[in-house]
């Protein structure tokens, strides 16, 4: 029977060989895909303890922190931290080179098993190196290290496995399971992908199936010793060993019609969906210019690869593709690069966190989608077009992903200046409690890390001084167990751990649309709050502003963020800042300011702290205007009014009670 991939030395010498300007054109793909916004994108989720890491506790504490969860990740951390320093910009560029190689790397792989269709393999590539499925690329500095250098590892294997075939060469063996060692063991993400190699070298060799079987299985039989191997290292490590991250819990409730659905799911997703994403996603918002910027350069992007495709494969190849073998094999690619994450009971969500586990789906996914195309389009002219179109929606998809980081930075860089100019400098030891922060990207671990930067810029390694906890997550837990006085919470991070109690706590609160704020028991945020998640607001009583230091001679400043322009959110937490020093002349300086030059909040409660500070120093008439106003605004922030209202009352003279007692009766307020 003949192979399905087979290979004749004697056509091979009339084969044209790729142009060399081909990886020229990925490194063009590779910049507009990724690299338009790269000013504007930084560090995200994980990549903030890491790069903490990085520049407190230096490149070799990568060794010992990856040892309770993936110890084979540490000498790749140690080693990339090495040669770049610990900025946005700097890894948002190796990002660009890391992915570049990414695709090179696939291309040369797949020519190594295609030498006789370098069309296919030039076209599996371009789908990997755009591929839609996986958004994360910016959170590059975790992603990079994680599972970008090993997956490169891991290309790099299967191709010096067919290398090693056509030379005869038992030093290519070597080289790839060497490769194959570094690829398969630093992260679980790539333990079903194995199972490729045996089907690309299955559909290479010729003959009938006995044949072939025997074939693959002499070949595949090094390969198989490392993978049983890695089997029973992470069998070991996470039964018995010091493992300390995700348990292995899908099969505990995985029945055949639930494991059906998943699997349709991937291969739905990863074989043909991610592809097309992008155009709902756009559609949905047509006129935004995110929207028409995306289409617009998915359409510049299709005549450009249009005329390339023509250019460097205008002729068929010389046999028909194997569209069926290609569609078997995405298939069970896909699901092979399923695997880990369902062992691990994870869904598999696009356009977020977790669409990274499609990075082992990568290879299925384009290999599922060139057998559709060699399926269902003959002629090679449209086959040229229907590439290009999806290549094309690859990079608008990628482009429309970077903009999501983008903002995510910008909101970041807004969350870290309302933090130091309503905190200018805290005490040690202090957490700060919140219920969730309005950011897509970033947890409470990922906070911490910047925090402990501003606001110890000169940490050397010793107790973790600052944390940041989300109620959402903790409270009931080991880290939080109760919203009690003195409680001891301990959290490590990474090899160095905080120490401090519940008594040591700042409730912060920040509205998505809204300014960050200090919630404060003594000022009655747990009544104008009470409408928030319980889980907080029975936090509030615990909130100790005390612990801000708020004429410190030095306030802290964000890392990598320059000040953005002073807009409502400024003045509001810099009159909080004026109120907890008790300065209501300031907080009215403040508001007049703000007010004259035309900013208004997004949140009526943020007119409560000017209210109070008017009718404090006199001027009831505005803070009765205010009043009436925000209330006919939004009738739901009569509770907090009301709580203003009362505490003018509880601290002015004697003599001008009676005229907050006709304020209170406006306002509809119950004594």
């Amino acid at each position: 029977m003949k192979g399905v991939f087979p290979y004749n030395c004697k056509t091979m010498k009339n084969i044209r060989q790729p142009q060399t300007y081909i990886p020229a054109v990925f490194a063009l793909i590779t910049l507009v895909a990724y690299g338009l916004l790269l000013p504007f994108t930084g560090f995200y989720w994980d990549d903030w303890p890491f790069v903490w890491s990085a520049r407190f506790l230096g490149a070799g504490d990568f060794i010992p922190s990856f040892a309770p969860y993936r110890p084979f990740l540490g000498p790749i951390f140690y080693f990339t931290t090495s040669l770049v320093p610990p900025e946005p910009l700097y890894w948002q560029i190796f990002a660009l080179v890391i992915r570049f190689l990414l695709g090179v790397s696939a291309w040369w792989m797949f020519r190594q098993i295609w030498q006789d269709r370098p069309r296919l393999a030039l076209t599996a590539a371009l789908f990997m190196l755009v591929f839609p499925g996986y958004s994360q690329h910016w959170v590059a500095f975790t992603h990079i290290n994680q599972e970008l250098i090993p997956f490169i590892f891991y290309l790099l294997s299967f191709g010096f496995t067919f290398k090693a075939l056509r030379t005869g060469n038992s030093a290519h063996t070597i080289i790839a399971l060497l490769l194959q060692l570094c690829g398969i063991f630093p992260t679980e993400y790539f333990f079903g992908m194995e199972g490729l190699r045996f089907l690309f070298l299955f559909f290479f060799f010729q003959g009938d199936l006995i044949q072939r079987l025997t074939k693959t299985l002499k070949i595949w039989l090094p390969y198989l010793l490392i993978w049983i191997l890695n089997a029973a290292w992470l069998i070991y490590y996470y039964k018995f060993g010091e493992y300390a991250s995700y348990t292995i819990t899908a099969a505990q409730s995985l029945t055949a019609f639930s494991f059906l659905q998943i699997a349709l799911d991937a291969v739905w997703k990863a074989g043909f969906y991610i592809w097309i994403q992008i155009l709902p996603l756009t559609f949905a918002a047509l006129s935004a210019p995110t929207s028409l910027l995306t289409l617009g350069l998915a359409a510049v992007s299709f005549v450009f690869l249009a005329l390339f495709l023509k250019r460097v494969a205008p002729a068929p190849e010389s046999a028909s593709a194997p569209a069926v073998a290609l569609i078997v094999s995405g298939i069970l690619g896909i699901l092979l690069g399923r695997l880990p994450s369902l062992a691990a009971g994870l869904p598999l969500t696009l356009q977020s966190s977790y669409d990274r586990f499609m990075i082992s789906m990568m290879i299925g996914g384009s290999l599922f989608l060139l057998g559709l195309i060699e399926l269902f389009f003959k002629q090679n002219r449209i086959k040229t077009y229907v590439v290009a179109l999806l290549i094309a929606l690859g990079i608008g998809q990628q482009f429309f992903n970077a903009n999501i980081f983008r903002r995510d930075w910008e909101n970041q860089r807004n969350i870290y200046w309302q933090m130091t100019w309503r905190m200018p400098a805290l005490e040690p030891n202090t957490i700060l409690l919140t219920h969730q922060m309005p950011i897509d990207y970033e947890t409470d671990a990922s906070f911490t890390a910047p925090i402990n930067w501003t606001y110890a810029p000169d940490y050397t390694r010793a107790n973790l001084p600052y944390l940041m906890l989300y109620t959402e997550k903790r409270i009931g837990g080991s880290t939080l167990p109760a919203l009690e006085p003195n409680i001891p919470i301990t959290f490590n991070y990474r090899t160095v751990s905080f120490y401090g109690n519940t008594s040591q706590m700042v409730v912060i609160y920040m509205p998505k649309g809204g300014c960050l704020r200090v919630l404060d028991p003594s000022q009655g945020d747990a009544e104008t709050y009470s409408r928030l998640p319980a889980v907080l607001t029975h936090a509030i009583p615990l909130s100790n502003p005390s612990r801000i230091l708020a004429d410190s001679p030095t306030a802290a400043t964000p890392m990598f963020f320059s000040e953005p322009a002073h807009d409502w959110c400024y003045y509001f937490t810099k009159a909080e800042l004026a109120q907890q020093r008790g300065d209501y002349e300031k907080v009215v300086t403040l508001g007049n300011e703000a007010v004259s030059l035309g900013y208004q909040p997004a949140d009526p409660n943020e007119w409560l702290v000017f209210i109070k500070a008017y009718a404090l120093t006199g001027d009831l008439q505005t803070a009765e205007s205010i009043s009436t106003a925000v209330l006919a605004e939004d009738a739901r922030v009569r509770r907090g009014v009301c709580v203003a209202w009362r505490q003018v009352q509880e601290r002015i003279s004697a003599e001008n009670k009676s005229q907050i007692e006709s304020r209170l009766l406006k306002f509809d307020c119950a004594p």
